[in-house]
Formats: structure tokens, C-alpha cells, sequence
């Protein structure tokens, strides 16, 4: 998998436009993103292009437009990122990550049985 590692804000709504639709041209992603933040048509296709470099997106051409799809997908950008912020913010121990989760004040009960049901599952994994 490429690295998400790096994508900006921008980047990353590019790509909620692609995984939502499938396929875009780049004026069907300007459109969805200029709802949101006022881009000129140049800076979304700028920024297309840069990660069809990365290797985060590719283009098939249909006319005289290409028509974008994202090569990544939302469970491989989210391991990326949450490895990204694990690393950063934690030295790498997930464990202390998931520590400062669970400690937060806006956790609820029901979202602390759905984590102990996750970590069961886990550990039902690792076991196996």
C-alpha cells in the first residue's frame, strides 16, 4: 500500500470524493469539494495530479477528460494515519494510544463496551 502518511486535509476530502463516487473528473471533484472550501478548478486538478504521483489515485482518460479513481482505500489511509499519529504522538505504543482514548472525558459507556468488545475480539485473534 502507499503511504498516507503526508496527505493533507485537502487530500484527504479529495479522496472522500473518489471513494464516495468511484470515479470522478476532476470538475465533479472541484464541484463536491467547493461546497465546502472555495478552490479554484486549477488547484483540484493540481493536487489530483500530485497524488497520481504519489500513487494514492489514477486517471483513465475518456475524451479530453481524465476520470480519476482512488488506488488506496479508507481502511488502508485510516491504518496509515492512526500509525502516523501512533508514532508521533506516542512513540509508537498503541497501547498509550488507546490509553489516552478510553481516558477521555467524552466516552460514554455504551463506546467503552463497543472498545472491550473490539479488544476481545483482538485477543480471540491473537489466541487463534
Amino acid at each position: 500500500m502507499t503511504e498516507a502518511v503526508g496527505l493533507t486535509g485537502l487530500q484527504l476530502a479529495i479522496l472522500q470524493v473518489l471513494w464516495d463516487r468511484g470515479e470522478a473528473t476532476t470538475q465533479d471533484v472541484w464541484e463536491a469539494v467547493s461546497e465546502e472550501r472555495p478552490l479554484a478548478l486549477t488547484t483540484v486538478a493540481t493536487l489530483l495530479s500530485r497524488l497520481e504521483r504519489k500513487h494514492v489515485v489514477a486517471h483513465r482518460q475518456e475524451g479530453r477528460q481524465y476520470v480519476y479513481r482512488a488506488r488506496v482505500t479508507r481502511a488502508e489511509v485510516r491504518r496509515s494515519k492512526i500509525r502516523e499519529l501512533t508514532d508521533t504522538l506516542f512513540g509508537g505504543d498503541a497501547a498509550a494510544l488507546v490509553g489516552h482514548l478510553v481516558r477521555a472525558d467524552d466516552v460514554n459507556a455504551e463506546e467503552l463496551e463497543r472498545i472491550r468488545a473490539l479488544l476481545e475480539e483482538a485477543e480471540a485473534r491473537a489466541d487463534a
